[in-house]
């Protein structure tokens, strides 16, 4: 009988273990869940936690970025005249601050002059005299003109320095693609061109236009 008692005894503490284990195990899977956020593939969520795809973003931001730009920019020589009359109310006009310096908004229709690695000199009529305009064809496309100029694409939605300058270099390839393409380089000087576009004011005398229209007539 003493051996009947120790087996129930044992075969009761092992029932016990059993039930406590088995309850710490839904406690555990209960907290995981609670934990747990469940994320839709292809969704907002999960294309927030994916790794940034600067040539994604510029050609997602680049058709509003060139409606802005179009839909706001000056003929160069009404922009010429506006600067040097009131320099603050053609920049809040046409331009958006970027740091020290504002970036505007232009168009004009000029001939193409001599060029190189991609950047053309452009004879724009009317323009003050001492005034250079140029703009930049490619391949290669610099500068943070583009992701500059509509105000809303700023350094506090990226991660790091790294993905803010990625996100300009994606737009720029986005404008890139879609306006310049089927460009001859080779054979532009002396033609008449069309571009509406943007530059950094850095010397009010020096224009270096990034373009998002450019038109060879």
């Amino acid at each position: 009988m003493a051996t009947t008692g120790t087996v129930s005894a044992s075969a009761s503490k092992a029932t016990r273990r059993n039930v406590i284990t088995a309850i710490a195990g839904v406690v555990l899977l209960g907290a995981i869940a609670l934990d747990t956020k469940v994320v839709a593939i292809g969704g907002a969520e999960d294309l927030r936690q994916q790794a940034f795809d600067p040539d994604r973003f510029g050609v997602g931001e680049f058709p509003r970025i060139r409606d802005f730009v179009t839909g706001r920019a000056p003929e160069a020589a009404d922009l010429a005249r506006e600067l040097a009359e009131d320099k603050s109310a053609a920049t809040a006009a046409y331009g958006t601050m970027a740091g020290a310096f504002p970036v505007m908004t232009v168009k004009f229709t000029g001939t193409v002059g001599e060029g190189k690695s991609g950047i053309f000199n452009i004879d724009v009529p009317d323009m003050p005299e001492g005034t250079r305009i140029r703009v930049q064809t490619g391949p290669a496309i610099n500068g943070t003109e583009l992701r500059d100029i509509v105000g809303d694409i700023e350094f506090g939605a990226f991660k790091n320095q790294i993905e803010y300058q990625d996100a300009g270099a994606g737009i720029n390839r986005a404008m890139s693609a879609d306006v310049l393409t089927d460009l001859d380089r080779d054979n532009l000087q002396g033609k008449t061109i069309s571009v509406t576009g943007a530059f950094t004011m850095i010397n009010p005398k020096n224009w270096l236009v990034t373009p998002v229209a450019l038109e060879v007539q």
